[in-house]
């Protein structure tokens, strides 16, 4: 992701007008929605266009539509005007961004990160003298996250791109024995059979 998108957060995407006052019904794209009821500014944008703040009149999350919310922005009290909304994302400065919990991980800090497969004998510590032959190797790097349907638990899974294609690896700690979304990097041990298993 570039610097210029890494200064946003984009926490909802407004899908169409609501009612005749203004409103716009929007799609969540956050897992902390409720604070968006609390805001009093966001901003709007589309595209690759320079985000602009609007002031908020209210947020309110649908008892209808599981997973919207509907906003209604300071100045816009019709349909047409609402209307004007429509596709922009709802976004909120990157220093705004909710504080996660220690090993839990935003999709848009894992995206993009290189993937490094090491060995059981590999030292953790970077400036330790290692062989060659326990040295990490650049998997790929992570193009998605993918996670089980809703009400199914399960392990969400790094979907890593490599030279042999498409590799799936579970984000499970045994695992991914090193995260650095600073450094954006991710370290590995792959169970044994795993590449066999993706390659089905």
């Amino acid at each position: 992701m570039s610097g210029a998108a890494q200064r946003w957060v984009a926490v909802a995407h407004i899908l169409r007008p609501r009612g005749n006052k203004g409103e716009v019904a929007a799609q969540l794209l956050t897992d902390f929605p409720q604070r968006l009821t609390g805001l009093r500014e966001v901003f709007v944008a589309g595209g690759k266009d320079e985000p602009r703040r609007v002031d908020l009149v209210s947020c309110w999350l649908s008892q209808n539509h599981p997973g919207q919310a509907v906003f209604h922005f300071a100045g816009c009290s019709s349909i047409s005007e609402a209307e004007k909304f429509r596709g922009l994302d709802v976004l909120l400065p990157i220093e705004q961004r909710v504080t996660l919990p220690a090993r839990h991980y935003f999709i848009s800090d894992l995206v993009g990160c290189s993937v490094f497969a090491c060995t059981p004998e590999a030292s953790p510590v970077a400036s330790s003298p290692c062989a060659m032959s326990t040295a990490p190797s650049l998997l790929g790097g992570v193009a998605d996250v993918q996670f089980t349907g809703e009400g199914v638990s399960g392990t969400p899974l790094l979907v890593v791109d490599t030279r042999e294609g498409e590799l799936l690896i579970p984000l499970a700690e045994d695992i991914c024995t090193r995260i650095d979304t600073a450094a954006r990097r991710i370290d590995v041990l792959l169970p044994e059979g795993l590449r066999e298993l993706n390659s089905q």
